[in-house]
């Protein structure tokens, strides 16, 4: 029986029936193609169907003593980047180069970092962790999604477009700051916390030697841009070689920190007071200065006439009183008045 079975060939097997549906179907059950009978059932497939494989992780956290308003800008950001984690405040002891080892623990290769300073300047460090670059910004004119309160809005999880400037394709440093928030504010395709849409538009905009950020919503309609928020300004600092440290790359010229400036002010108010205080001095010295003396003119006593002397007399009776004269004019016209009030209230 052995040897008829290797001449005729391998016996064909039957074919496998397809499972019908249980009449209370469990949850483990496994999908069935669609071209099986009317009683079968499949499980839908996932909405995005490629595969996750730019794994960037962005790190948002800044150091203690910041404002309300950078903690609000802070969670704004988090909110619009999926691929973003949050972490606690940074001691302000601590040196920035442990903000590596604290990215290497949270599995973060990117890491935008809030620095307050006095209370009232606030920096933001972008690096890739740990190799590098990293720029160091000061943040100026924050207003947070709350506070702007635009009409725009937009899927919460979705993919925004990155638009740029022409001049970060002109110059070397632009150039590098624009691979850096290519990288950080990119959601990255498929990624399981972000929506497989793009409704709004990223701008970075170069305009009196700093970056203007803003954020629009795009309308499907007549793709019109309308503004959602945050809006902030980064005047650069420096680009450093390293992650948070290292060699200088580039500095930025234009670039006056917030003492010099605060500095200046003060100075050209004290400028401003000097000034009238001086203005004051030279006023009392005009006014105490020795008056211009006129030669006397021998031809004005001329036309004088001196008055006549009259004896000085003493009075030592009391002068007689005038008679009282009374008007008789004064009771026509009370009577006249009176008629007056009687013919008004009679009209």
């Amino acid at each position: 029986a052995a040897a008829k079975r290797k001449h005729d060939g391998p016996a064909a097997r039957p074919k496998k029936r397809a499972k019908r549906a249980p009449s209370a179907p469990e949850p483990d059950a496994k999908a069935v193609p669609d071209g099986a009978g009317s009683g079968e059932y499949s499980i839908p497939p996932p909405v995005s169907q490629g595969k996750w494989k730019n794994k960037e992780r962005v790190l948002i956290f800044s150091s203690r003593g910041i404002n309300f308003r950078t903690r609000h800008l802070m969670q704004d950001l988090r909110t619009l980047m999926p691929h973003s984690k949050a972490d606690t405040k940074m001691d302000r002891k601590d040196q920035l180069f442990v903000i590596n080892e604290v990215c290497e623990m949270k599995n973060c290769n990117k890491c935008i970092f809030f620095e307050a300073k006095k209370k009232q300047d606030l920096y933001m460090w972008l690096s890739n962790t740990p190799q590098g670059p990293s720029a160091k910004f000061l943040v100026q004119n924050v207003h947070t999604l709350a506070e702007l309160k635009m009409t725009g809005n937009c899927l919460r999880g979705s993919r925004p477009l990155l638009s740029f400037d022409p001049t970060f394709d002109k110059e070397p440093h632009y150039a590098l700051l624009k691979e850096l928030f290519i990288q950080i504010f990119s959601t990255p395709q498929y990624h399981p916390k972000s929506q497989p849409f793009v409704d709004h538009v990223f701008t970075f905009t170069v305009t009196d030697e700093r970056i203007w950020f803003r954020n629009y919503q795009i309308i499907e309609e007549d793709a019109s841009l309308v503004e959602i928020g945050p809006r902030f300004v980064l005047n650069l600092i420096k680009i450093f070689q390293g992650s948070f440290g290292g060699p200088t790359l580039y500095e930025n010229p234009h670039y006056r920190s917030p003492n010099m400036h605060r500095r200046l002010i003060r100075l050209s108010v004290a400028a401003k007071f000097r000034e009238k205080q001086q203005v004051k001095e030279v006023q009392k010295i005009k006014k105490k200065g020795s008056k211009v003396l006129i030669e006397e003119d021998p031809t004005e006593v001329v036309f004088e006439t001196p008055a006549e002397e009259k004896p000085v007399e003493i009075q030592l009776v009391k002068p007689e009183s005038k008679p009282i004269v009374k008007d008789k004019k004064k009771p026509r016209k009370i009577q006249r008045k009176k008629q007056k009030k009687l013919f008004r209230t009679e009209a």
